[in-house]
This record gives C-alpha cells, structure tokens and sequence, in this order.
C-alpha cells in the first residue's frame, strides 16, 4: 500500500518505464518536470509542438533533451491531436498537457478518432501526502465536474477506485462531505450521501467503504470522532476518498492545503482510455512531476488489465 508519493515512485521504479506524450511541449515548467522525471527513471517523454521553440527553452533554462523524441508540430490544435494519437496507437502510455488551454487539450481527449474516450464521464482526482496524516488523501472531484448528480458521483467513486487500487489500497474507506453527519432533506448533500452509502451497503457500489454524509473533520480526524462519539460509524477520522458535493467545496479545499499545508501531491484525470495528466499553469515543479509518476503507476495498472 503507498503511504508516501514515495511509496509511489518506489512502485514506478519496480516497472517497466513508461512515455508521456506531451501536447504543445513548448512550456518551460513542463519541460522541466519531463527532463527531471526521465532523470528520476519515472518516465520518458515524447515532445510534440514547435521544435524551435522547444529547443529555445531548453536552452535557456541549461536542459538536455538529447534522448528525447521530439515532433516538430508548429499548429497547436494539431500537436494536440498528434500527441493523443501516440497514446492512442500504443506509444505513450501516458498523455500530458504542455502549452495548451485546457478546452483545446479536452477536446483533443475527447477526439472520436484518435481521443482517450470511453463512454464513461471524466472527473479528476488529486492525491496528497499531508503532514500530520498517516496515509494518501485522495480528493474528488476539484477540477472537472462543476455540480456532479447522484449518477455523477457513482461514476467519479468508481473513476477514483482505479486510482486508489494502482496505489496499492484494495478496499479504500469513501467520505461522502457536507457541512453535517446527519441526512437533513434540505441539504441535498446529505440525502446523496445517504444514498451513496446505501448502495454501498446494498453492493451497488463495491469495493469499498462507504459511509456519509460526514463532515470533513469527521472523515479525516480520529480525535474529533473520538469527541464528537461517532463511534458507530465505518470511518472515524481515517478515510481514503473525500468526495465532495461540488467543484466550490472541492477547489476550496484543495488550494487550502496546497497554500497553507506541508503537502505533496499529484492530479491526474480518470474516465479515460489511459492516464491523462492535467496539472494547473500555477502548479508547482514537483506537482507536475508527482502527476507524472501517479500517471505511470495507473498506466502500469492498466497495461496487467
């Protein structure tokens, strides 16, 4: 079971190397975290965008990229779609957003022909290694799904399982949120998360453990259970999976820790074919690289799938 994001690096060393494909890689943060993940054994990268200026930003910032493939594809729209085509016909495992926004590098996902798609609806996951935490956190969904349904949040439970066993976490505890620990029927929050834990119990969603609504100190806090008596619940204060009942509460929560916390973490999208690695332009270097190495260790549990 991976504890650490070093637990999960130490896992990617255990595997073959992996290649990410990066759509428009002339970007300085990402270059840095492909040449530092291939230095790291963690993965290799297929570069695809303009070769001039990727060469430039090289060798402003002093980067090797001998050893690297790169595919001088100047139009961004079509390194997009060049570089998907890789993990489409079996040389990437990996698919990475460079200089691209994000709707341009989504639509590319989403191509009929050459795109990741699988007929399942995309959430995004974020995974952190919190100070003070004994464990993985995995938060969903943050970035993706704005106002998720009922029906949405089976999917993104089911999404974030795939996540969670390539990390080694066979039977992950799941945290529906909200403000209570109490279903109150006019807090619709509640009543989905007393319908997820329903058919959680009733092996409509398997697994896993699901219990809610709880509050989040409930989820991921023993003391405050501890104080608050919730002693007949199936998490108390030690839950794997935080689901939140929408993007506001989920972000929230997210730039909270990454901006007043001691963390380490990693985002990558689930729902697709292979793993795709969308990380912010405001992210950190070592966020970028973390992403890359969850992206592989799914990638690896996709390839013995």
């Amino acid at each position: 079971m991976s504890k650490t994001f070093a637990d999960l690096i130490a896992r990617v060393n255990d595997c073959p190397v992996k290649t990410v494909a990066v759509a428009v890689a002339q970007d300085s943060a990402v270059l840095e975290a492909v040449v530092a993940a291939r230095e790291r054994k963690i993965a290799n990268a297929i570069l695809v965008g303009d070769e001039k200026k990727i060469r430039e930003i090289a060798d402003s910032m002093g980067m090797d990229l001998d050893g690297f493939e790169i595919i001088d594809v100047e139009d961004m729209t079509e390194a997009a779609h060049t570089a998907v085509n890789l993990v489409h016909e079996g040389r990437a495992d990996m698919y990475m957003k460079g200089l691209i926004d994000t709707k341009g590098f989504l639509k590319s996902v989403l191509d009929k022909e050459v795109g990741l798609r699988t007929g399942k609806p995309l959430s995004h996951v974020c995974v952190f290694e919190v100070e003070g935490i004994d464990r993985l956190l995995f938060l969903t969904d943050v970035a993706f799904i704005p106002y998720p349904t009922l029906e949405d949040k089976v999917h993104i439970i089911n999404n974030t399982l795939e996540i969670t066993k390539a990390c080694g976490i066979e039977n992950p505890k799941i945290a529906p949120l909200a403000a209570v620990e109490v279903i109150n029927p006019k807090m619709p929050a509640t009543v989905e998360a007393g319908e997820l834990t329903r058919m959680n119990k009733e092996g409509e969603i398997t697994g896993c453990i699901v219990d809610g609504p709880l509050s989040l100190d409930l989820a991921i806090d023993p003391e405050a259970a501890k104080h608050k008596g919730a002693t007949d619940r199936a998490i108390q204060g030690d839950a794997d999976i935080l689901l939140f009942p929408d993007i506001h509460a989920g972000n929230l929560v997210y730039k909270c820790l990454v901006h007043t916390a001691k963390v380490v973490n990693g985002n990558i999208l689930t729902g697709t074919k292979a793993p795709v690695i969308l990380t912010s332009r405001s992210d950190d270097f070592e966020t970028k690289v973390n992403s890359i190495a969850l992206g592989a260790v799914v990638a690896q549990a996709m390839s013995k799938n």
